[in-house]
């Protein structure tokens, strides 16, 4: 299958490409820069130049694929004013791949965000979170499903909080980030909330099987490790690189706070019964023991 990816080369998307490339399909992959565009040559996918606010780029690259995978987020969390916008460029670069896949019967595969389901681990029958800082997104991927009933096998891979590789990426990596800046490997309140996660290269391969053969309007969980606490991932983390371990206020993660205070644990069960997914590769915790001071 000839396969039009977003996000092709960040963390996630680069092991997307290297499944998809590994199991004989071919990538058309969305380049924002001359170093994008480099790197996803050199990986083996040919680059198509243009950002996510291209929707003219996106339709053609849709319209030159027999799948399309969706990953890219600008993951500006500098403030609520930059959060909405890239969350309102990716509802409208998703709209825009959803019209030119219309009655096609084409899959696309539209990364999504584990629900919250208070006190129990979500499950995948549960509905996307559509309030809240990101629910604009919820509501984005919520229309893709929608397009199963206009003739195209939507899907969704639902992430965690924490997608990892080499002790980087997700919430985690923001974590590191601002434990850097502050001096203070930090969480909020008591630090018992839970987060989920999973590898990026077992995420991947969920990518490709949901892109292969999951039934249209389907949701999926790439979750591996259904949550840890905060308070268990912030103690690694400082003792990698040798700061104290405290509760830190809210403004810490300013528009990010009320997702950071939040426990939502998840289950992949039924992913892993349906789809045969099984996770393979180190757990979050693990994972964080490769963070250098």
């Amino acid at each position: 299958m000839r396969v039009f990816i977003t996000g092709g080369t960040g963390l996630i998307g680069s092991a997307v490409v290297a499944e998809l490339l590994g199991h004989g399909h071919t990538v058309l992959a969305l380049a924002r820069s001359d170093a994008s565009a480099r790197a996803a040559k050199e990986a083996g996918a040919e680059p198509l130049r243009g950002g996510l606010a291209d929707l003219d780029v996106l339709r053609a690259g849709a319209a030159q694929a027999e799948g399309v995978i969706h990953l890219a987020f600008a993951n500006d969390f500098s403030g609520a004013d930059a959060l909405a916008q890239a969350v309102a460029e990716e509802s409208a670069a998703l709209a825009a791949l959803g019209e030119e896949l219309d009655g096609s019967d084409r899959p696309i595969v539209a990364a999504s965000g584990t629900p919250l389901a208070p006190g129990r681990a979500s499950t995948e029958a549960d509905p996307a979170m559509t309030e809240g800082p990101v629910g604009g997104r919820g509501r984005a991927v919520t229309a893709i499903l929608d397009l199963a009933e206009r003739g195209v096998r939507s899907t969704a891979v639902r992430l965690p909080r924490t997608v990892h590789n080499q002790g980087q990426g997700g919430f985690a990596g923001l974590l590191t980030g601002i434990a850097r800046q502050t001096g203070v490997s930090g969480y909020l309140g008591d630090g018992t909330q839970r987060w989920p996660a999973v590898h990026a290269l077992d995420a991947a391969v969920l990518f490709r099987l949901a892109l292969e053969t999951a039934p249209a309007g389907t949701a999926w969980h790439a979750v591996a490790d259904e949550g840890d606490q905060v308070r268990d991932i912030a103690a690694v983390i400082g003792r990698r690189l040798g700061l104290p371990v405290e509760s830190v206020p809210p403004e810490t993660y300013g528009p990010l706070a009320p997702i950071f205070a939040a426990d939502q644990p998840s289950s992949s069960a039924h992913t892993r019964q349906a789809l045969g997914w099984e996770p393979k590769h180190p757990s979050l915790l693990e994972d964080l023991e490769q963070i250098q001071p």
